[in-house]
């Protein structure tokens, strides 16, 4: 009965001596098929390091990002094995992987998948969609107008926009329609003012100095304007001042100067000629 349990504890023993060995030789075999390949990944324009670029064996789960200097390293089963990089802006490319020399990978730029957009209210819309409905007016294009309100300014420069001077009168307001007439009486077609983010009421527009400004945006359509609600039925014009700016102190000037007079003078009389006509 001794000698039978020795034997079958000599037999488990020798199992898993036998499962020890195939481990070892499994992980022998696997450690010399599998190979590390190195390299880095770069900018194609300039040359630049690219970091957090994905990196996949082609048909595995097994990837890996680059580091902040572009560079990686990630595990091949064979020389073969084809490294796929993809990165946002950037063209994918295919590389075969080669575990004797350390790659450099250079990632050229996708221009068409990079597409201009335009900021509207909390969300974003591509500038294609928005084109016709916002109207920009730079600070360069108001730089050479002598006139001494916004409104003026934008007389004739956006389309949709329909301005008329209330008076002669220099420094007078001027009559603003976008999107025509929504309402019954002058107050209520008067578009909504925005100064660098706040709304400023009717007709209080006149503090700002126009070589104050930045930019001019109109928003003419109702996607546009919804985050102002209701009070941009009839259009938004946003206004953004100068700012000051890191680096190197600059101060620039802009100045006019106008004089006024009549084309043809009459010489009038005076009391004492009119009297002795008379």
């Amino acid at each position: 009965m001794l000698m039978q349990k020795c034997l079958q504890i000599l037999g488990r023993l020798r199992r898993v001596a036998l499962l020890l060995v195939l481990t070892f030789v499994g992980s022998a075999l696997a450690a010399q098929d599998s190979q590390n390949v190195s390299g880095v990944v770069k900018d194609k324009g300039n040359g630049d390091p690219l970091p957090g670029v994905n990196i996949v064996v082609k048909g595995t789960s097994n990837g890996t990002i680059t580091d902040a200097d572009g560079k990686f390293t990630i595990g091949i089963s064979s020389p073969n094995d084809l490294l796929v990089f993809s990165f946002i802006g950037y063209k994918k490319a295919e590389i075969a992987a080669s575990s004797s020399t350390n790659l450099t990978i250079e990632l050229e730029a996708d221009v068409t998948a990079l597409e201009e957009i335009i900021v509207v209210g909390y969300g974003e819309q591509k500038k294609s969609v928005v084109t016709g409905s916002i109207s920009k007016v730079s600070s360069e294009a108001l730089a050479n107008i002598p006139n001494g309100r916004i409104e003026t300014a934008l007389q004739g420069r956006v389309s949709g926009v329909t301005i008329a001077q209330n008076s002669g009168q220099p420094g007078s307001s001027s009559t603003i329609r976008i999107r025509g007439v929504t309402t019954f009486g002058d107050a209520g077609n008067n578009p909504l003012w925005v100064v660098d983010g706040i709304p400023v009421d009717a007709g209080g527009i006149g503090y700002l100095n126009q070589a104050d400004i930045e930019s001019i945006e109109v928003l003419k359509d109702a996607t546009s304007a919804a985050i102002y609600g209701t009070r941009a039925a009839t259009g938004v014009i946003l206004v953004t001042t100068k700012k000051g700016k890191a680096g190197k102190f600059t101060i620039d000037y802009n100045g006019f100067v106008g004089t006024s007079a009549p084309a043809r003078k009459l010489s009038l009389l005076n009391a004492t000629q009119y009297a002795s006509i008379i």
